[in-house]
């Protein structure tokens, strides 16, 4: 079996067991970031921070949240588990959410497209990380608004670091693609906000617009940004309509931007080259 075909079979095995990983980090970094505030904050104060057990992607073990039982590893078998377990607890049989399973087949059935995409290659690793980065932030971003420094910052960096080798762009696009993917939107916060006296998005959807930028050169910006924007409407729209989702509340950009992202990542030429041929 050549490389390539290897790749291609084993990159949505190891998706499964990294979709699984996935989930705890969707989980987990957001309790840590807040419980991180709240340190700061008592420490602003003067005072003591909350004692608060050891908590942080690799400890404690993972439990059930309604009866706090540490789940055995037979558990833990992605998607299968939720199969053999019917979608509930093994010792308290509450209800074990959805968002599980499909968090580890997406991250399965995605990571084949990108070895199928991109073989075994340096680029195809490279992409991986971006891949599993991008769905870490999408679910995260959906449930709290929040992009976090920890994910978005590193993402940046990376994508400057691969292409060193112009792996996915020449290193000098990069650069001013992370510079003007911050600014853009930068922009358009403060004249939506000068315009409305409201925050339009946060500073994450900066720093993740500028990551992109990092990976995939300014000459993609455009695209990326035409691609979220059009998805996010409609999607929007159809919240507002059919979930009657008051126009109020805040839909979180970044999930747009990650898929936006990852379509460039599979087709960015094609979609530069057949739309903006300038």
């Amino acid at each position: 079996m050549s490389p390539d075909a290897l790749f291609l079979v084993a990159a949505p095995v190891i998706g499964l067991a990294i979709g699984s990983f996935l989930n705890v980090v969707i989980h987990r970094l957001p309790r840590m970031m807040e419980a991180e505030w709240r340190a700061q904050c008592a420490e602003l104060e003067g005072r003591e921070p909350p004692k608060a057990e050891r908590y942080n992607l690799l400890v404690p073990r993972s439990r059930c949240p309604a009866c706090s039982k540490p789940l055995r590893v037979i558990d833990n078998i992605p998607i299968l588990s939720y199969v053999m377990l019917r979608g509930k607890c093994a010792f308290c049989g509450t209800r074990i959410s959805l968002r599980y399973p499909i968090v580890e087949a997406l991250t399965a059935v995605l990571s084949a497209l990108v070895a199928w995409r991109f073989g075994w290659s340096a680029a195809g690793l490279l992409a991986l990380v971006l891949l599993w980065t991008l769905i870490a932030l999408t679910f995260i971003d959906a449930d709290t608004t929040f992009l976090p420094d920890d994910l978005t910052l590193p993402l940046l960096w990376l994508g400057l670091i691969a292409n060193l080798w112009n792996t996915f762009a020449p290193l000098p696009e990069a650069v001013i693609g992370a510079v003007a993917g911050y600014l853009i939107l930068w922009s358009i916060y403060w004249l939506f906000k000068l315009a409305t006296g409201k925050e339009g998005m946060g500073y994450g959807d900066f720093k993740l617009l500028a990551a992109l930028g990092a990976w995939f050169g300014w000459k993609m910006l455009l695209p990326i940004i035409l691609l979220s924007s059009i998805v996010g409407a409609v999607v929007g729209i159809a919240l507002i309509a059919l979930a009657r989702r008051g126009r109020d509340i805040p839909i979180p950009f970044g999930p747009y931007l990650a898929a936006a992202g990852f379509i460039v990542l599979l087709y960015g030429n094609a979609i530069a080259s057949r739309f903006l041929p300038f």
